[in-house]
């Protein structure tokens, strides 16, 4: 039988929109946002000489940069005051959780609630302006030690370039929670997806100009689409895709009156960890074909012309190298934010138990297990999703693969997040009108 919410979703049409005001100006609001946060990546860096900036990046087309290019929506391509994009608050919000598990009182703060979440989240921001300034310093002196690039090196320019790049980055993050908090979805992700998104107009040009000219085959660009198609569509069936443990509640009698005596499901998702396994390989697998990059200009050593030649993107060393990254780091954070024994103690302090397992050790035992097992699952699907894109980009170009894996995991995923929060809302909204009408009847009688 469906439950109340399940037969409201299904009565779900788009003139609920015009009753909703509030969601309408939470969706006015994020537009907002996400408007100011593109403007933002137009706004050059003071003392970069665009024409070598525009050489250095064709240069490092499928390096670290080209990565982050990416995700930045584009701003490190015109080394805009965004360049950092929001990428050292993630990173500061990675190595918090990771913190968690060595230190016990960053745990008890995660035991907190509401007051210990705002504990934590100040100590990301903390952890984020120090990650900034760091990134900011570095990426200014390799920007220094590329011949002509900056009009006026010295400490002037470094100071410009760390107080720019790290006021750029706080100022996403704010921007990120203001979403949060003020309009619909997840501020730091909708950020993201529109830095990707915003290249879709550019790369549907680019392809369908190849077509036209006869770079690519028509019947490519539709066996393309096809695809796109199908990999979107497997994307949104695996991170649906659960694994549900029944869960059962023993009756207890309180007074003269019954209680208890149902059942639940406990969800474990078939892929836990979402797209942080393909972001740390990438990274760290590119870093040093990024040196080598930038090395290569200014040195003729056979060594890093082998490292081009054996893992550069698409190389098979490469792509083998990506998913055994992707796999690894896939059960990493499975293991860091999901622990089966805290799971396993809140089932058996509110009186829930698996059927036919016992309460306590036995029951984390067998969540492991389980979690094991779909894990195994999760991240095959991560390593396949992301190694297509990257096969295509090398065998037809990027006219034909304009994103990575990554970035259509980022595309769906947020998607799907910010969807089903709107979905939340309107549901909320009919809920409310379903009261206002029951008392107004109630009042009548």
């Amino acid at each position: 039988m469906a439950s109340a919410a399940e037969q409201l979703a299904a009565n779900f049409n788009f003139s609920n929109f015009g009753k909703a005001k509030e969601l309408r100006e939470r969706i006015f609001f994020t537009l907002a946002i996400l408007l100011v946060a593109r403007l933002g990546t137009y706004i050059p860096l003071p003392g970069i000489d665009p024409i070598a900036l525009q050489r250095l990046m064709q240069q490092q087309q499928g390096g670290l940069l080209d990565i982050f290019n990416v995700l930045s929506g584009g701003a490190v391509s015109r080394m805009a005051i965004f360049g950092l994009s929001i990428m050292p608050y993630i990173s500061a919000s990675i190595i918090l959780q990771l913190m968690q598990t060595v230190f016990p009182q960053l745990e008890q703060l995660k035991k907190e609630g509401e007051a210990g979440r705002k504990t934590l989240n100040q100590y990301t921001r903390y952890a984020t302006v120090g990650l900034a300034s760091m990134q900011a310093l570095g990426m200014a002196i390799a920007l220094e030690h590329q011949a002509n690039l900056v009009i006026n090196p010295g400490i002037g320019f470094l100071i410009t370039a760390v107080v720019t790049l790290t006021g750029g980055t706080i100022l996403l993050m704010w921007l990120g929670e203001q979403i949060t908090s003020r309009g619909v979805g997840n501020g730091i992700s909708l950020i993201i997806f529109a830095g990707i998104v915003a290249r879709f107009p550019s790369s549907i040009g680019q392809l369908l100009e190849s077509a036209r000219t006869g770079t690519i085959s028509p019947l490519l660009v539709v066996a393309f689409i096809g695809g796109a198609i199908g990999l979107v569509l497997w994307i949104v069936f695996m991170e649906r895709a659960q694994r549900r443990l029944l869960v059962q509640y023993p009756k207890r009698q309180v007074g003269t009156r019954m209680f208890g005596g149902e059942s639940s499901h406990l969800p474990l998702k078939m892929n836990v960890s979402g797209v942080i396994p393909p972001i740390f390989a990438s990274s760290i697998l590119l870093m040093p074909v990024t040196f080598a990059g930038f090395m290569s200009g200014q040195s003729s050593s056979g060594f890093l012309s082998t490292l081009l030649a054996y893992i550069g993107p698409g190389r098979p060393l490469y792509l083998v190298l990506y998913a055994a990254m992707i796999i690894f780091f896939a059960f990493f954070y499975t293991s860091i934010v999901f622990n089966p024994e805290e799971t396993a103690d809140n089932l058996k302090r509110y009186g829930g138990f698996i059927p036919g397992i016992r309460p306590g050790k036995k029951t984390a035992d067998y969540i492991d297990f389980v979690l094991t097992r779909i894990t195994v699952v999760g991240a095959l699907y991560l390593a396949v999703v992301c190694i297509i894109p990257e096969f295509l980009r090398t065998s037809y170009g990027t006219a034909v693969m304009p994103l990575g894996g990554t970035s259509i995991l980022i595309i769906v995923s947020v998607t799907m997040d910010t969807v089903a929060q709107i979905q939340s809302h309107l549901i909320a909204q009919q809920y409310e009108g379903l009261i206002k009408k029951t008392k107004l009847r109630g009042a009548r009688r």
